[in-house]
């Protein structure tokens, strides 16, 4: 996910009272939501969501309720909301120290008590790595190639090790976020270097594996619809040796282009199942959170369109950060001004 500042600046055109709202603020919900009807997806398929912000939330006082003003766990409320698994971002050694290991294990404890399946999103990077950066951890950046990919690989091991000590063995495992030029650069940047992109892919991968053969691997991209960057990305990986068992996608669509985005997307997921036999996860979604019953729309396209990939190789769909309300300026969360989660989030319904 882009992680600059976003500022919602769209001004909702239709208000509709409510007596749950403590203020004029929320977002307003329109009232078709007792005929509205959540997609129907098959019982493997994961519906969830990236909520890595939450102990730092939590750590500035914020709280989460249910949609009558109850407070609940996060945790908890997403699993109530029809959600069945979590995403949660790993950094090497961030300022702050949130979504370092032992934050991130906080997290997946939680995550598995509150009975999700669990996705693990490593950055390799001490802060957010996307398409436009890929910056090495402090402690690695003045390694050798050869060097990086061993400290990679026992990273990972060491993260999964953890990770099983405390009881959580991860369904799901990211080798890179946002990986649509590499990672690690310079040296690990695919438009330079694809081989060593492709080293560090297959490093990643044998660590998981060392650790949990039963864990799957995925290889994440920005812009799912773009399926020249994926074909050129995924084609120079295999002439190279990576391995991968899914292939990850972010969408970000707009209220005004998510039809064809989507349809772009389903397209792009069709052609990589045929041209790698492997399945695909759309691992991050998210738009505007002013709007909420167009995101609802925009949810439940893209989750009925993946869930309907042939053979089921279309796994599933995570929003990116929903709780995000008042904080950061994020404007994609979907939760409105008081902590409730908005009608987008009916798309995640059973």
């Amino acid at each position: 996910m882009k992680k600059a500042t976003w500022l919602s600046a769209l001004v909702l055109l239709f208000l509709n009272v409510s007596c749950s709202k403590n203020n004029g603020s929320a977002p307003a919900q329109t009232t078709t939501t007792a005929t509205y009807k959540s997609p129907v997806v098959a019982s493997t398929f994961a519906k969830g969501a990236d909520i890595s912000w939450i102990t730092q939330m939590e750590a500035s006082n914020y709280k989460f309720y249910d949609k009558t003003g109850k407070q609940q766990d996060l945790f908890a409320l997403m699993k109530s909301i029809g959600m069945n698994s979590i995403r949660l971002r790993a950094w090497v050694n961030p300022t702050g120290g949130w979504c370092n290991t032992a934050d991130l294990v906080a997290k997946a404890v939680r995550a598995k008590n509150a009975g999700m399946k669990i996705l693990i999103d490593f950055h390799y990077s001490d802060t957010w790595a996307d398409p436009g950066d890929q910056n090495k951890p402090a402690a690695w950046a003045s390694l050798a190639f050869p060097d990086l990919v061993t400290a990679l690989h026992d990273y990972t091991v060491h993260v999964m090790d953890t990770l099983q000590t405390n009881g959580i063995t991860p369904d799901w495992v990211q080798i890179g976020n946002e990986t649509s030029n590499g990672m690690l650069w310079d040296d690990g940047k695919a438009s330079t270097n694809m081989a060593n992109f492709a080293a560090l892919v297959l490093s990643g991968y044998n660590a998981v594996k060392s650790v949990s053969s039963t864990t799957k691997v995925i290889v994440h991209l920005a812009n799912g619809y773009d399926n020249t960057t994926y074909q050129w990305l995924f084609d120079g990986l295999k002439a190279n040796g990576a391995k991968w068992d899914i292939i990850g996608m972010s969408l970000y669509p707009t209220t005004a282009n998510y039809g064809t985005l989507d349809a772009q997307c389903l397209t792009n997921i069709n052609a990589m199942v045929a041209r790698y036999s492997t399945p695909v996860m759309i691992v991050e979604v998210g738009m505007e959170a002013d709007q909420p019953q167009t995101t609802r729309d925009f949810l439940t396209d893209i989750i009925t369109k993946v869930n309907g990939v042939a053979n089921g190789q279309g796994l599933g769909v995570f929003y990116w950060e929903p709780e995000a309300y008042n904080w950061l300026s994020y404007g994609l969360g979907a939760f409105d001004t008081t902590g409730k989660p908005t009608a987008a989030l009916d798309a995640f319904a059973n």
